[in-house]
């Protein structure tokens, strides 16, 4: 497994997770939406994004390479 996705990337990845998992407080149907959240986390945590190896893309810094 490549790691192809980057600090700066993980941040944004971890907190727009938790964004959407808050959603999961909410009352009504708008809460299972929150669900979605786990897969920027999970690919924040592992450090490796399905999506960004199929375009061949790669947001590491130039010396992580």
């Amino acid at each position: 497994m490549k790691i192809n996705v980057g600090f700066t990337d993980r941040l944004i990845r971890t907190m727009l997770g938790l964004a959407l998992l808050s959603l999961l407080l909410t009352p009504g149907n708008a809460r299972w939406f929150g669900l979605l959240g786990l897969i920027p986390l999970a690919t924040a945590v592992v450090g490796m994004c399905p999506l960004y190896r199929l375009l061949g893309v790669d947001t590491r810094g130039r010396k992580a390479r």
